[in-house]
Formats: structure tokens, sequence, C-alpha cells
């Protein structure tokens, strides 16, 4: 008897165990049920804005500039791994504070990176690093839409295209009137009139440059209002200056300060015009006893070959030298007049400077052969200058 109800407990037992068991596997199978459904939601995506408005690149920069666009769909993707395999962690924002903030973070810094590359051999462009950095969620999934990664070249300095090759050869200059009005200047305001003039000029460049380092900023009237209107004004109080300069030994002129000042846009780029900066001599007392005073006369540098990218704003610095060798001898052949003889001139102006556009003319050809072959510009037959007398 006490077998037999040991036994009934048994099996009682069991089968309390095999219900138990059947009760788990049921959970077990939905739960698994529950896990496909959740599996089967839809995962966001990111949706990062591209760049797209990378100017030229030089050559030098080219492989950096790769580089970086390729690690911004790096960023991309892995941005996205991370939400998929954090799916229903850390509340509502959790994808916003841990995923799409470092993410903006990762590629303002690479967009950066970008901009220094290319400005290390070109001028700086601004790419909007802080509009294109932040990214949004496909909510509906679907694939993120990847970073274009080709680079617009701007040739590696050898195409003969002044400015570097590519697509900076359409930038537009500035066309800026010429102040060529000017009366007879008296002695005494010869240096200050010089000074502006040669400030007009100075203030094309700096436009042209700004143009050049702006491209695709601001907006279509950003060259009007942010360059050409600040040039105008500019140009405005330095030709009032000229004037006044004159005005002060003589009679004040009206150069048309108000016409001249306006710039307008060379579209397709070219050089623009400048300024010419000879100054039309009056004289001690305004009576023209300066006139006949010489100025020397320099042979042209007008045979460069095509200038590489690397080398143009070291050819162009030298260039710009030889012109003010010939402003400061000219200078000196004006302040010394009636002094040190016959041979004055030569000994004491023209001999220097011949010595100082030959050691010129020097370094231009070896900026050129630091990255093309050496030319031979004739240094020694274009360096010795002779006189207008």
């Amino acid at each position: 008897m006490y077998r037999s109800r040991f036994n009934k407990s048994r099996a009682n037992t069991r089968r309390w165990q095999i219900g138990a068991g059947v009760a788990g596997v049921a959970v077990v199978l939905t739960g698994v049920g529950l896990g496909v459904a959740s599996a089967a939601e839809t995962v966001p995506t990111v949706n990062c804005p591209q760049v797209n408005n990378l100017p030229a690149v030089p050559a030098q920069a080219q492989a950096e500039v790769k580089q970086n666009l390729e690690l911004l769909n790096t960023q991309i993707r892995e941005a996205n791994n991370r939400i998929a395999s954090t799916v229903g962690q850390g509340g509502p924002n959790f994808i916003q504070n841990a995923i799409l903030g470092p993410l903006k973070d990762k590629r303002f810094a690479t967009i950066n990176r970008i901009e220094t590359a290319i400005g290390r051999n070109a001028a700086k462009p601004n790419l909007n690093a802080e509009g294109l950095s932040g990214c949004s969620l496909n909510q509906n999934g679907g694939s993120s839409a990847q970073q274009p990664v080709d680079v617009p070249a701007a040739g590696s300095g050898n195409t003969g295209n002044a400015g570097g090759g590519g697509n900076n050869a359409a930038l537009p200059t500035v066309n800026c009137p010429q102040l060529n009005n000017l009366p007879a200047v008296p002695a005494q305001a010869q240096a200050e009139v010089q000074r502006n003039l040669e400030l007009l000029n100075t203030q094309i460049k700096e436009a042209n440059n700004r143009i050049a380092s702006t491209v695709g900023q601001g907006g279509a009237n950003f060259i009007q209002n942010a360059i050409l209107g600040p040039l105008k004004d500019k140009r405005f109080a330095t030709i009032n200056r000229i004037e006044t300069a004159i005005g002060r030994n003589a009679a004040k002129p009206n150069l048309n300060a108000e016409g001249l000042s306006g710039c307008s846009l060379n579209q397709n780029g070219g050089a623009s015009t400048e300024q010419p900066v000879e100054v039309p001599a009056a004289g001690n007392g305004g009576n023209g006893g300066n006139v006949a005073v010489a100025t020397v006369n320099c042979p042209a540098l007008n045979n460069l070959p095509a200038i590489p990218a690397q080398a143009q704003a070291e050819v162009q610095r030298n260039l710009e030298l030889l012109n003010t060798q010939i402003k400061e001898a000219n200078n000196r052949i004006a302040s010394t007049v009636g002094q040190g003889g016959p041979n004055f001139i030569q000994n004491a102006i023209l001999g220097p400077l011949e010595d100082k556009r030959f050691a010129t003319i020097n370094r231009i050809e070896t900026a050129i052969g630091r990255n093309a072959a050496k030319p031979n510009l004739n240094a020694e037959g274009l360096a010795p200058c002779s006189l207008n007398s």
C-alpha cells in the first residue's frame, strides 16, 4: 500500500513537470514570435547633406581630399550600424544624443580638413562645414545617400593655365575704370599721389583674391554686396585723397571720384586692368620744371612659360617686384637731380637696378624649376635698363 501511494505521487509530479515544460515551450515560442515581429520593424537610417560645392582641387591636395570624402561615407555607415545594433536602447532621444550628435562633430572636423587641405596650395574655400555637418533620419529606413568622392581637378600646375587649371579659369575678376585725368602734380604731392594710385591697384588685387576665396558663398548678390560695394567706397576715398593732395599746392582738381569709383565684373575672368601709376610732374612751384627728369626704360619679361600652380604666387610676387624696382629707381632719379656728376645715374641707380633685376629673374626661373623644367629667361639680357631721357 505504501509503495502504491509513492508511485502515484511520482506520477503526479511527472505530469506536473510535463505540463510546465509545455507551457514553457509555449512562452518561448511566443517570445520568439515577438522578437521576429520586433526585428521586422523599420530601422531608421541617417540622411546627410552632400559636400557638392568643392572648387577645383590642386594636385597636391587631391589624395587628402578624396580620403576625407570617403571618410564621410564611412561615418554614415558606422552611424547606420550603430542605429541597427542599439534598437530599443536609451529612450526617445538616444539616436539624437548618442549617434547623430557625435556624427555631426565628426563631419564638421572632416569638412574642415578638406578646406585646410585645399587651402595649403590655393585659396582656402568655405564649404559651409557648419551647415553640411548635421544629419537627419530616414524614419522609414532605406539606403543613406552616399557622398560623391570624385575630386574636381585643378591640374598639377603644368597645363599652362594661369590659374592652375581646372574650374578656376572662369572666376570673375573686377573691372575698374582708370584714373587717367590727372593734372600736372606739384612736386610736394608727387609721393602721396603715387602711393594712392598704387593703392587703387592693391584694392583691385584684394577684391580679386576675395572673389577667389569665397566661391559659392552668400547667394547671388554676395559679390556685389560684400566685395564690389566696399571696393567702391575704398576707391572713392582714395581718389578724394589724390584730389586733396594736389589741392594743397595747386588748384584742387575734380577727378570724378563718384564716376570712377564703381567697378563691374569680368564674368569670364581674365586679368584686371591695372591703374597706371605714373604721376604727371609739375615741378616744385607748379611750373613744369621737373618734366624733363629722366626715367628708366627696362625690357619686359614676356617670355614666361606655363607656370606650375605651386609656383604661381612666388612668380607673381617677383614680377611685381620688378615693377617696384623700376618705381624706386625713378623716384631716386627724381630725388637726386643734379647730384654726383654725369655718371651718377649709371653708377648709383642703373647699376644696382641691373643687379636687382638679375637676381629677381633668377628667382623666377628657380621657382618654376622646382615643379617643371627650369626655363632660361635670359636674366643677363633682360636685367640692364636704359634711360628715357
